[in-house]
């Protein structure tokens, strides 16, 4: 894919970037690695000084970071504008916290038969992070601001899509104090990512992205013996029990399936109503999801914007169309919308069965699909019956149902009561193919540190 900004909204190309040379990819590695020796013996209070200015600075430039977001991709501008204030967020709270979540854990020093025994958290080096352009700030910055608290430096290959986003975050903590070099951009495309990877000045991977990306990416990884971090796809279940707030369901269901104009991992993309509340839930559903106000993305009254990819609406539609074509129903939208720009309208559909694609895929886009069970038991089943795990929904007020649904849901989070969403004091990612370790909370910044075991015999 060429690196480009694209207007989702138009199909206009604005601007083409050239990927940098072999020569200045190796002359970032270098920098970077020589940059990392210096970053890792400076203190946690400098590094919370420059942490809290590149939040200062995101504040201040919420308007124009937002715009490029919502231009590059197609994200509301109210979206855009919150995702930028969540990522000043992290940055203050790992300014705030990491020492203490990074502070040596001590250990009973007669029980091994030493006067000092301890383990400490101390930085790997440097990190390669793989993004995706769905949240382009916010994918990165969860990744960056630990890593960076932590004393590693970080070389960022973002998405093709969203270049001046990337560019943008290169740029960002340097003009925050950082040394020159701890956290650099690198316009490339995914061809020279292997290579980057097996270089021994680095130290470890992240990636947020597909399965078969982070399939790719974990192989290489564990040939070299480097530790790696995926955040992969999801196809969440949303939950609705007979005791639930139906009105409340229904609306937070809407905004976990819309979120993003419906590209995110954690939102929520099947929706599991008992029966004796399906009729009621699903009419509240169908009517929220109907009228939501699908275009300009810089329009204040916008509530869906254009996909980000017109290979991405084209994906939505086959999997609503081989739905259809199935026996599915669609109970709102259905069709893209026609004229300039990859939009495409907020749609229920229900009738779905295994031999639909969409029963097992995850679709990246505002379609929902929506089952009826007859107890908790089955409900269970069904959200386990996934390849996926990342996050979960349930809907209960009763305590037992609710104990339930923790223990036996299959995936790296559930919320009750609350839509799936992430948080810097809580960890976050999956499991099965959704990936494997964390991010944010100690967890994450922990994820890219050796934990060193310290031993002080007698003298």
């Amino acid at each position: 894919m060429a690196i480009a900004t694209i207007n989702p909204a138009t199909g206009e190309v604005l601007k083409r970037f050239e990927e940098i040379s072999d020569q200045e990819l190796e002359s970032r590695v270098a920098r970077a690695s020589g940059t990392f020796k210096a970053l890792r013996l400076t203190t946690f209070a400098e590094r919370a000084g420059w942490m809290n200015h590149a939040a200062e600075l995101l504040d201040n430039e919420q308007e124009t970071i937002a715009t490029i977001m919502s231009t590059e991709m197609g994200k509301t501008l109210k979206a855009a504008r919150a995702e930028a204030a969540k990522c000043a967020r992290g940055f203050r709270y790992y300014a705030a916290h990491a020492e203490a979540l990074l502070a040596d854990e001590p250990a009973d020093p007669a029980s091994v038969s030493a006067t000092e025994a301890y383990a400490r958290y101390q930085p790997l080096g440097v990190i390669l992070a793989i993004m995706p352009w769905n949240f382009p700030l916010w994918q990165a910055v969860r990744f960056a601001a630990p890593a960076l608290m932590a004393g590693n430096v970080g070389l960022l290959k973002h998405a093709s899509n969203v270049p001046q986003t990337a560019l943008y975050l290169g740029e960002l903590f340097h003009r925050a104090g950082f040394p020159e070099g701890s956290f650099q951009t690198l316009l490339m495309g995914s061809a020279r990512v292997e290579r980057v990877i097996r270089d021994p000045r680095v130290a470890g991977v992240t990636l947020t992205g597909s399965g078969p990306a982070g399939a790719a990416v974990a192989a290489v990884a564990g040939e070299v013996i480097k530790p790696s971090v995926l955040e992969l796809g999801g196809s969440d279940a949303f939950i609705v029990m007979p005791s639930a707030d139906l009105e409340a369901a229904a609306r937070v269901a809407t905004t976990a399936r819309c979120q993003n104009n419906g590209q995110s991992c954690i939102a929520a993309k099947r929706f599991i109503v008992h029966t004796a509340v399906a009729e009621e839930f699903e009419r509240h559903f169908v009517d929220n999801m109907a009228a939501l106000t699908v275009g300009d993305p810089f329009s204040e009254g916008t509530d869906i914007g254009p996909l980000a990819t017109s290979s991405g609406r084209d994906d939505v539609e086959a999997l609503v169309d081989d739905a259809v074509a199935k026996g599915a129903k669609v109970l709102c939208g259905g069709k893209r919308v026609p004229g300039p720009g990859w939009y495409y309208p907020p749609t229920v559909i229900t009738g779905l069965t295994s031999e639909m694609r969409m029963f097992s895929e995850e679709v990246f886009g505002p379609v929902a699909g929506l089952f009826r069970v007859d107890s908790i038991e089955e409900a269970i089943d069904l959200a386990n019956a996934t390849d996926f795990g990342l996050g979960s929904n349930a809907w209960t007020n009763d305590p037992a149902e609710r104990q339930l649904f923790v223990r036996d849901l299959e995936a790296g989070a559930v919320f009750i009561n609350g839509m799936v969403t992430s948080y810097p004091e809580l960890p976050f990612g999956g499991i099965k193919t959704s990936g494997y370790g964390r991010e944010l909370s100690a967890h994450g910044i922990r994820a890219f540190c050796n934990l060193k075991t310290v031993w002080v015999g007698h003298s």
